[in-house]
């Protein structure tokens, strides 16, 4: 009888743990410092085929954390002496904490068949936390910052994504002004900051948006903790200031044995040296030769090889130009460095450029390109006049003669109508005809006035407006017609009058913004950022820029001006819209 009783609870024991689950939250410890990161592993096991999860992971209010991280895996097998099918989804979170103190941490909550399971609360103890200027937690919303590749060489880029959470869909609106980090041991360059749809489904239930994407290129090896980006919530209420969590990168050393002439370009590059001058080579004459750099990698942070200097000629600062944009593995294009170059010799030059090495992290080893030579033919004053044809020679003179000689200037005389004794009947008929033609026509305006007036009177009067139909009925009438600015400016280009260029373009942006009610650049941009979007208003910070820089150039190069010319064409284009 005992036996039997023994045995019927085993059976019983064995249906019991064929079909049942497990879900449970572990922490890795108990007590925190406050720059320690609070790691919790949720475990939910299910044991039979019969279970179905119906939801996902809730999680519980983490208002007094900010959110590093998080990750899952699924896993599934078979016990192969119970023939049982068991179920495994293992989730890891990061979580920062915000306070110091007794925090409380609630119960993770999943539902399967019908039923809702829960993990039990539990307390974590923070012996001190940083003071930082986190998001405020009346309004719920947490900016993270994710770098899914943190282990990079040295001045190697890495893809950061900016994302928006919180239990309000309708805050996600309010994040404007987001300031990329700036830190003197990384280079940040933006990708876009075209705002993504609204996902409404985020991580633990809570909506959330992409921001923004940008590269961040450390130029230092070891531990490198990037910034926190910085955005304002804007309310009717306040206007507060969130931040995102900080990332650390493990940035590697660039490998041993690099050329003596390496300096700090990773990447894939090349590099080509040509003139940019359609004339002859004269001594003492300036030409323009261009070094182009082209390629994708560390484009816009690295050092560029410059032209040695040689008693044959001399050089200048260059002026640089670039068409780049972000790639998949940096910033792509060209960047050109147009030199002034002088001959000092006739014959034979060879113009050098310093050697040049970069480091390829794909193939995971240095590419030396060596060095690049422009050969150049430079002749004499002489010989450049021998080699004329004779209209060539006829108009050098004609020209030399119309600016060096004064034309005489013809004399003119004036005019006078003599007086005459003799009355003319004719003339004083004419003026009275001519005085009664006027009374009358005068008589006719004020009749047909007086029948205006009282049509006027009895049409109704429309009905006034509101403000914002008054202020975009003025605006319309205010409006400029900005394609008569383009094609001026394109006559302006071609005939390289830059002064006049510059001019117009200064008067075609105060237009604009006088269009907007907008007095000031900084306040206009504002503006755009508020109506336009934040990708329009850096566009238009950057291209002000450009325009100072170009507008004051020492040399000024076709190439840049059509280039610069195409972009304003496109941006005050969008502007107007």
């Amino acid at each position: 009888m005992q036996y039997r009783l023994i045995y019927i609870l085993c059976i019983l024991s064995s249906v019991i743990s064929y079909g049942q689950v497990s879900f449970s939250v572990t922490p890795d410890k108990n007590d925190y410092n406050g720059k320690d990161v609070i790691n919790l592993t949720i475990v939910l096991e299910m044991n039979g085929s019969e279970y179905n999860q119906q939801t996902p992971i809730r999680l519980p209010d983490l208002s007094k954390f900010n959110m590093i991280g998080s990750g899952s895996v699924n896993n599934g097998y078979m016990d192969p002496e119970t023939n049982t099918v068991i179920t495994q989804l293992v989730t890891r979170i990061a979580l920062e904490p915000k306070q110091k103190g007794k925090l409380k941490i609630g119960s993770v909550l999943v539902t399967i068949n019908n039923k809702i399971y829960k993990t039990e609360p539990f307390d974590v103890f923070i012996k001190d936390v940083d003071k930082k200027a986190v998001a405020s937690t009346s309004n719920d919303v947490y900016l993270n910052m994710e770098i899914e590749d943190r282990e990079v060489y040295q001045d190697q880029p890495t893809i950061a994504v900016l994302k928006v959470y919180s239990k309000n869909i309708d805050n996600l609106r309010k994040v404007r002004n987001i300031n990329l980090p700036q830190q003197d041991n990384i280079n940040v360059h933006p990708i876009n900051f075209t705002k993504s749809e609204i996902d409404p489904s985020g991580y633990g239930n809570m909506p959330s948006q992409v921001l923004a994407m940008f590269m961040v290129f450390p130029n230092e090896a070891g531990y490198v903790e990037v910034p926190s980006v910085s955005a304002s919530l804007n309310t009717y209420s306040a206007k507060n200031k969130i931040l995102s969590n900080k990332v650390r990168l493990n940035v590697r050393k660039l490998p041993e044995g690099s050329p003596e002439y390496f300096k700090n370009a990773v990447g894939n590059f090349n590099v080509t040296v040509y003139n940019a001058s359609k004339e002859k080579v004269e001594v003492k004459k300036p030409i323009n030769v261009v070094v182009k750099v082209s390629g994708e990698g560390n484009l816009t942070d690295m050092y560029l090889p410059k032209i040695q200097e040689s008693p044959d000629y001399e050089v200048f600062a260059p002026k640089i130009t670039s068409k780049t944009a972000p790639g998949t593995a940096g910033i792509k294009g060209e960047i050109s460095a147009n030199y002034v170059v002088i001959p000092k010799k006739a014959g034979p030059i060879s113009i050098k450029t310093e050697q040049f090495a970069y480091f390829n992290p794909a193939d995971k080893q240095y590419v030396d390109l060596g060095q690049e030579t422009l050969a150049v033919n430079a002749f004499s004053h002489e010989q450049i006049m021998e080699a004329r044809s004779t209209v060539e020679k006829v108009n050098e003179y004609t020209n030399n003669f119309l600016e060096t000689v004064d034309t005489p200037v013809l004399k003119t005389t004036s005019f006078k109508v003599k007086e005459k004794s003799k009355f003319h009947w004719n003339v004083l008929l004419a003026n009275i005809f001519i005085l009664l033609g006027l009374f009358i026509i005068y008589l006719l305006f004020k009749s047909w006035q007086k029948k205006r007036n009282l049509i006027k009177e009895t049409v109704p009067l429309k009905p006034i407006g509101s403000v914002a139909e008054t202020e975009n009925e003025i605006r319309e009438r205010l409006k400029t017609d900005i394609t008569d600015y383009f094609s001026y400016l394109e006559t302006l280009k071609n005939r390289e009058d830059y002064q006049k260029f510059f001019d117009t373009i200064d008067e075609m942006d105060s237009e604009v913004r006088n269009q907007y009610f907008q007095s000031s650049k900084e306040e206009f941009r504002k503006f755009l950022e508020d109506y336009k979007g934040a990708s329009i208003a850096e566009e238009y910070r950057n291209l002000s820029q450009r325009i100072q820089i170009e507008k004051y150039a020492p040399v000024k190069s076709a190439e840049g001006i059509d280039e610069l010319l195409k972009d304003i064409v496109n941006l005050y284009s969008q502007i107007c819209k």
